[in-house]
């Protein structure tokens, strides 16, 4: 064994050690077999990723009237909840119609009771989700698109290193290098971005805005993690079926928030529809269809892909917000963008992922291995065999009598 790496010392193929923590079969079998399809999946999520995460922070910001709110944003997210809920039963009636003869039936109850207790731990990042999307809002208090999209950058650390310790995922030296000059991307973009002096509700801006980024980088990230992980450990499940416990858990968690609001605030809040406008109704569509994509993300692709992709959308965001809102695209932003594309390119360079894809191809390697030992072993039996039915033909022949003419 070298580097982690065990070696078939017949065919010298390399292989993960048996030890190795793997997520479930089915997703290990999928993963091994990238095709030319599931590339242009991953294209094509990445493209809509990019349109709709750099258009979300610029609705938000439409939907403020004389820099606040006044709708609740708990209602925001419980009817975009209840948006991804509807596309998720839509989308299993459809799948359910369209089964092959033999298979499961996805719409009996002990299907669905059987998957309701595999995926219970999609009730986390629900409920991780639900703290993150009222946090989208409280950011736009103390940032302006752009800057609130660059700060969701960090989540790529801090995503990385709950994958390495969760996952088991393994990043080489020159990924880490990568991240690092995401940061570094990052700082550069938010030099002298904190207005000096500036208060929101009732404390500095600066310590608000420490906590509020820190809580937002955190809570969102735990949440791709486990929900990337809940997705993958039942690979065989359906994704709309997943998406459907999701999301239901999602919109229970919102709904338990704006019971709280009422009891808080006085029965006249519990009207969730109020303060919405045009700009909110697009929100909403907005934010479902983004939940919706992540999860494809989650289950097909990858969470650091995920979050790179919404590096991107930091562009859009920047152009949208600066041609809608008169902001002003700083040569600190076009620097810290650079920053960021150059480390997106090294992390996903081939080079980053040579040993990355030697230790996914081993197993696949040695599998081969083996069929071709065990296609060459039956083939020498064969033979072997052949030669000695043609001995013993041949020694009865030698042993039968002549007969007489």
């Amino acid at each position: 064994m070298k580097n982690g790496i065990a070696e078939c010392s017949v065919c010298h193929s390399k292989l993960l050690p048996p030890g190795s923590k793997t997520i479930s079969r089915a997703y290990d079998d999928h993963k091994i077999r990238v095709s030319s399809k599931q590339r242009v999946l991953n294209v094509l999520l990445v493209v809509g990723d990019c349109m709709l995460v750099g258009l979300q922070p610029v609705l938000v910001y439409m939907s403020k009237v004389d820099g606040k709110f006044n709708f609740s944003p708990i209602s925001v997210n419980f009817l975009t909840e209840i948006a991804k809920v509807i596309f998720a039963i839509v989308m299993l009636l459809l799948q359910a119609r369209h089964q092959k003869v033999g298979e499961k039936p996805l719409l009996s109850i002990s299907t669905f009771v059987q998957a309701a207790r595999n995926n219970v731990l999609l009730a986390v990042p629900a409920l991780l989700y639900a703290i993150n999307n009222y946090l989208k809002f409280t950011m736009q208090l103390y940032f302006n698109p752009a800057t609130v999209k660059m700060l969701s950058n960090l989540k790529v650390l801090v995503i990385a290193i709950l994958l390495k310790m969760i996952m088991k995922r393994r990043f080489s030296i020159i990924q880490w290098e990568a991240l690092a000059l995401l940061l570094i991307g990052i700082s550069v973009n938010q030099l002298r971005s904190l207005p000096e002096g500036a208060t929101a509700i009732g404390i500095p801006l600066a310590t608000g805005a420490y906590v509020c980024t820190v809580i937002f980088i955190t809570v969102p990230s735990m949440a791709s993690v486990f929900n990337e992980y809940a997705l993958k450990s039942q690979y065989d499940t359906s994704i709309y079926l997943q998406n459907l416990f999701l999301y239901g858990y999602g919109a229970i968690f919102n709904f338990l928030g704006i019971l709280g609001t009422v009891i808080y605030k006085g029965p006249d809040s519990f009207d969730i529809l109020q303060g919405h406008s045009r700009a909110t109704m697009f929100l909403i569509l907005n934010n479902a269809a983004q939940g919706i994509l992540s999860s494809f993300f989650f289950k097909y692709a990858d969470t650091i892909l995920k979050k790179y992709s919404s590096t991107v959308a930091t562009i859009f965001t920047g152009i949208a917000s600066a041609a809608l809102f008169g902001h002003v695209i700083t040569m600190n932003f076009l620097l810290g963008i650079s920053i960021v594309f150059i480390s997106m390119h090294q992390f996903f360079s081939p080079l980053a992922k040579v040993k990355d894809e030697q230790q996914q191809n081993g197993n696949l390697e040695l599998s081969n291995a083996k069929d071709t030992h065990r296609a060459n072993d039956s083939f020498i039996n064969m033979a072997a065999g052949a030669n000695e039915e043609a001995s013993h033909r041949g020694e009865s022949d030698d042993r039968t009598p002549l007969l007489p003419r």
